[in-house]
């Protein structure tokens, strides 16, 4: 009966997912968040098509949870793709709670799920950890509809404003939500009438002041037309108001016949929506209009718009990658260039110990150069003063240049891609600039320099995988991209630096158990034991350390005895220090629970006193391991 439930629970949630991904309209102020919702639950779907054959696995309760909140998310995307986006930007607040509850109900509802008891592949065990990280993330950094938006809506709401600020606010979210025909009004006082019938006259009293704002939008509209002499107006619609029927109207073309080119939403700022014209980063990592921001700060606002983070700088850092795709899109649309102001200088220490002050603007400049030479020079640079300064690798993040860096990962000139993957080593040193870096897709330039640099840059691309792995999801997602194998490579071939950072790496990378079973079909255990009996043992410890954390996965335990490395262990923890005794007792304790049978091979090797003395002596795990693998041997 369990089974017949759940397994009609699971096509349920294939069915309700399937309709979510049908749904495919939804207003601009909210789309991005909309289409973020819809994707990450059609990537459950493969899951959900695996579990039908192994539903008894799954707890029930756990494919309950995740049906209502498949539910809830299908109700709220409905709602948002046919609702009135004048409600939802007066209930902003509303809409934000809705969709980061129903982000925490999917990350708790996937948690339930015990994904190593199910036969399923690591990919998709890595896809749905994805998933549920992501869920974690939108729950935090939601961003409800643009903040100057609300304000105007609301002084007109409230009719709290002059006549004056009354029309340049009408202006704006005439152009905002793309207000500029009969059909639009109309579209959106049918939407205001459903929340009020959807909502059982729950919010009339909010319907009323949004259909008054509706008809100041109307009268605005055919009067800014008729100023303007357009040729095309017609007959101008009815707003409904309560109780009114849905009106016959004509079109109102303002502004229709003569439209601008529709701007992006990612070069509006989130202030004022417009088309941002010097885009600048502050402390939080968010991008404004400088003017806005500006003003926003000086009459006294201490917390980002946007995340409502402290602003613990007053530093307004330019946007340079930004700068430059808006200059682009402006050049091709025929519209007017953004032009900066201010620069921004960084203090690089000098041999003498002086400080010596670095126009960044002009670096940025060079980094996008058409010449190799000041590509050079710009990266170099950047490398110098991102080594040891902490304020410099946040500065020089946010001023955009870690994209710029990433392009310069595939250039042919060694000198360049030299500086550029060391620059972005220093820069990743900086914790905050882990999640920019992987933003900026950098894995597969990273992976390009393993494969392909010099035996420097192989080392410095290395030395970065490993600071980045030190975020969970950053294991999954270098793991995935085929850097296993490039790792293992440079750990065979490398420098001693070079096979020093490859195991740093991979150490880091395989606590993920996904990348454990990569490492071993790149064929890294044959050099982890030929490591261990080397002369001068310069890598045994790296090697010991990898083999224990690899030894935990079972094509680890196969491989590692396959290779007749007992005895190699056994003189470890016999003559090895206090930290290869116990990785080496660490080894033997999941070869010998994997196969019993090396047990008494493991007892010739007179390891008994030296385990006992580890099990009294050794560190809170050493001692662990030590008692352990005493215990499997009898004593």
């Amino acid at each position: 009966m369990a089974k017949t439930k759940g397994f009609n629970v699971l096509h349920n949630l294939i069915h309700i997912a399937t309709e979510i991904s049908q749904i495919s309209t939804f207003p601009s102020l909210i789309k991005t968040q909309c289409f973020d919702l819809s994707r990450r639950i059609t990537f459950l779907i493969p899951l959900f098509q695996h579990l039908v054959n192994d539903v008894v696995l799954v707890p029930y309760e756990a494919l309950v949870s995740l049906q209502e909140a498949f539910l809830s998310a299908k109700d709220l995307l409905r709602f948002c793709s046919q609702s009135s986006q004048l409600y939802m930007i007066l209930e902003r607040e509303k809409i934000k709670c809705k969709f980061t509850d129903l982000a925490s109900h999917f990350e708790q509802a996937i948690n339930e799920i015990s994904y190593d008891k199910i036969d399923i592949s690591e990919e998709l065990k890595e896809q749905i950890a994805l998933v549920a990280s992501q869920f974690r993330r939108a729950k935090e950094h939601f961003v409800p509809p643009g903040l100057e938006l609300y304000e105007h809506l609301l002084s007109i709401y409230n009719q709290s404003c002059d006549v004056t600020a009354e029309s340049d606010a009408l202006r704006l979210i005439c152009e905002k939500l793309q207000f500029v025909s009969a059909e639009d009004i109309e579209k959106e006082s049918l939407a205001l009438h459903k929340v009020i019938v959807d909502g059982g006259g729950y919010y009339e009293k909010s319907l009323q002041g949004l259909s008054a704002v509706l008809r100041k939008i109307d009268d605005f509209l055919f009067k800014d037309s008729e100023n303007k002499g357009d040729d095309c107006v017609e007959k101008r619609p009815q707003v409904l108001s309560s109780g009114d029927l849905p009106p016959q109207t004509s079109e109102l073309c303002a502004n229709l016949c003569c439209q601008s080119p529709v701007v992006p939403e990612e070069f509006r700022c989130p202030i004022s929506l417009e088309l941002m014209k010097d885009p600048v980063i502050i402390s939080t990592g968010q991008t404004y209009e400088r003017t806005c921001i500006r003003k926003w700060l000086d009459t006294g606002h201490q917390t980002c718009p946007i995340t409502r983070q402290i602003v613990s700088s007053p530093i307004l850092i330019p946007n340079h990658v930004l700068y430059n795709l808006i200059s682009n899109w402006c050049e091709a649309n025929g519209v007017e260039p953004p032009k900066r102001l201010e620069s921004l200088r960084l203090y690089k220490q000098t041999s003498d110990g002086s400080s010596e002050l670095i126009d960044l603007d002009s670096l940025m400049r060079k980094l996008i150069s058409r010449y190799i030479e000041d590509q050079r020079c710009a990266a170099g640079e950047l490398r110098l003063l991102a080594k040891h300064n902490s304020e410099n690798r946040k500065l020089i993040a946010e001023a955009g240049a870690i994209p710029l860096l990433t392009d310069l990962l595939f250039t042919p000139d060694a000198g360049t891609q030299e500086h550029a993957v060391t620059a972005l080593l220093n820069l990743s040193i900086y914790e905050g600039n882990k999640e920019r870096i992987m933003a900026s897709d950098a894995v597969p330039g990273f992976l390009y320099v393993l494969k392909n640099g010099s035996m420097e840059a192989r080392e410095n691309a290395a030395a970065t995988f490993f600071n980045l792995s030190s975020v969970d999801e950053n294991k999954m997602i270098i793991g995935a991209s085929g850097a296993i194998q490039a790792l293992v490579t440079l750990f065979c071939e490398g420098s001693q630096r070079g096979k020093a950072d490859a195991a740093s790496a991979l150490f880091k990378l395989c606590i993920y158990q996904g990348n454990k079973g990569r490492a071993v079909k790149a064929g890294i255990v044959p050099k982890l034991i030929e490591m261990l009996t080397e002369p001068g043992g310069e890598m045994r410890g790296e090697a010991l350390a990898i083999l224990a954390v690899i030894a935990s996965h079972p094509d680890g335990k196969a491989a590692i005895g396959s290779m007749n490395a007992i005895p190699i262990l056994a003189e470890l923890i016999i003559n090895g220090s206090y930290r290869n005794k116990e990785n080496a007792t660490s080894v033997l304790v999941y070869i010998c629970k994997g196969d019993p049978l090396y047990l008494p091979i493991v007892a010739s090797h007179e390891v008994i006193n030296p385990l006992m003395e580890l099990a009294a002596n050794g560190s809170e795990r050493g001692k662990r391991k030590a008692e352990q693998l005493l215990e499997l041997l009898g004593n």
